[in-house]
């Protein structure tokens, strides 16, 4: 087992890597397929304003120090790898099958990976640049039939990267001693301006993220600071990336900033086999549809990728227990659902909202402020501390409540449309709604 902190947020860091990577049904023929790579894709600086994609991504976060503390970095990235299918007369193809086994160009996504380290009070002095340098490269596989006859090659390309990181510290203002630490990560490989994005992708930096370590001090929640920390948290500059606290709950130690939001200290699941590529996704459905797969679609997937022909072989080997383990985990304490007691009769509902007269979404009213709210209320959104990362940016809006619900343990939950939504009509169409506490809530004036 590694005893470097920062692989403590590995399994997470990775699932950032390669969200989205490839989706279902993990084909290239497939038209999601068509168009990848959503997230963190820092693109030479010549094609920003052309793509519309950018080139650099900014990271701040406000850190609690210690006298000769030491800042560890790791940049990780996906570096685009073409793969194309040569034959013995040199013709590359889409897709050639020998005997029987179809061989297909694509674009692999390979992990690249810059670690660092510097003294902490060294970044008062002046900002300090990491380089980031991956030269070119150019690998060959050889495809021979049943007899030994060399009928075609496999052959991976990369182009050449180059690109920096910069750490600076700034000293808070107050009586506390903090830092605000930023850190920029900046695509610098020279290209044509013209370069389209298919090709530009194979200079880019692709799902950038970073993971932070500090052996003295400590990283503050950007999401929930301690009060005197607060208005330096909110004065930070966060452009296309997020920091979270990372490890375990209760540990300050380790930073994750990523162009997806996350929450502090984000785990995965204990139930999820395998990366699925897509962490918002449930895991049983896209399991069960990767299992319905014909054995020709899955031929082509597997020939797709070999995370794709993972993915395959993992799902195949997936057995009910498994399958039983995905459907409906609830973990309101934290526990896996086997180790969750039965507390009702088997093949008996415990509980049948439709027949409790006790509840009415319809009708039922909560205390905001003193004040009773119901559907039709109008309401003020203040979510803060325990709420939602993306809620937090809806601070402040004006909604509409939809219904009062109660659940099985007391808790109240209000849902609400927010009223400047362009998609709310439809959205309240489809019963979809936003859910708030309300302590979350405001009445207004």
């Amino acid at each position: 087992m590694s005893t470097d902190p920062l692989d403590a947020v590995a399994a997470v860091a990775d699932a950032v890597l390669f969200e989205g990577y490839l989706l279902y049904p993990y084909r290239a023929s497939a038209q999601k397929n068509a168009l990848r790579w959503q997230f963190g894709v820092l693109v030479p600086p010549a094609t920003a304003d052309a793509l519309a994609e950018p080139s650099a991504s900014r990271t701040e976060c406000v850190v609690d120090p210690r006298a000769g503390a030491t800042l560890r970095l790791r940049l990780r990235f996906l570096g685009l790898q073409r793969r194309t299918v040569v034959d013995v007369d040199g013709a590359e193809h889409d897709r050639l099958e020998v005997d029987g086994v179809p061989y297909t160009a694509w674009d692999e996504g390979v992990p690249r990976q810059v670690d660092a380290a510097v003294a902490l009070d060294a970044l008062a002095d002046a900002p300090v640049t990491v380089d980031v340098t991956l030269p070119a490269t150019r690998t060959e596989e050889e495809i021979r039939d049943a007899t030994g006859t060399l009928r075609a090659r496999v052959v991976r390309r990369s182009d050449a990267v180059t690109g920096r990181v910069v750490l600076a510290t700034t000293p808070l203002p107050g009586p506390y001693g903090g830092l605000r630490l930023r850190v920029d990560v900046v695509n610098d490989t020279d290209v044509d301006p013209a370069t389209p994005r298919g090709e530009a992708l194979r200079t880019a930096l692709i799902s950038a993220h970073t993971v932070l370590g500090l052996d003295r001090g400590a990283f503050l929640s950007s999401a929930d600071p301690p009060q005197w920390a607060a208005p330096a948290v909110a004065a930070c500059v966060n452009a296309r990336s997020w920091p979270v606290l990372a490890g375990p709950p209760g540990d300050g130690s380790l930073l994750l900033a990523t162009p997806i939001i996350l929450e502090d200290h984000p785990q995965l699941a204990p139930e999820s086999p395998t990366n699925l590529f897509d962490g918002t996704e449930n895991d049983e459905i896209l399991a069960l549809r990767t299992l319905a797969l014909t054995d020709d679609e899955k031929r082509e997937a597997r020939a797709t990728d070999p995370r794709a022909a993972h993915i395959v072989d993992a799902v195949d080997a997936m057995g009910p227990a498994m399958f039983e383990r995905l459907h409906g985990a609830i973990r309101p304490d934290g526990r896996a659902p086997d180790e969750i007691p039965t507390l009702t009769t088997p093949g008996t509902p415990w509980w049948d909202p439709g027949a409790d007269a006790s509840v009415d979404p319809e009708s039922d009213e909560t205390f905001v402020d003193g004040h009773p709210v119901a559907r039709g209320s109008s309401v003020i959104l203040m979510p803060g501390r325990g709420s939602d990362a993306q809620d937090v940016f809806l601070r402040g809006s004006a909604a509409t409540v939809q219904a009062v619900l109660h659940d099985v343990d007391g808790g109240t939950h209000v849902a609400v449309s927010i009223d400047d939504d362009p998609g709310a009509d439809l959205q309240a169409t489809h019963g979809r709604f936003r859910y708030f506490r309300p302590e979350e809530l405001a009445v207004p004036l």
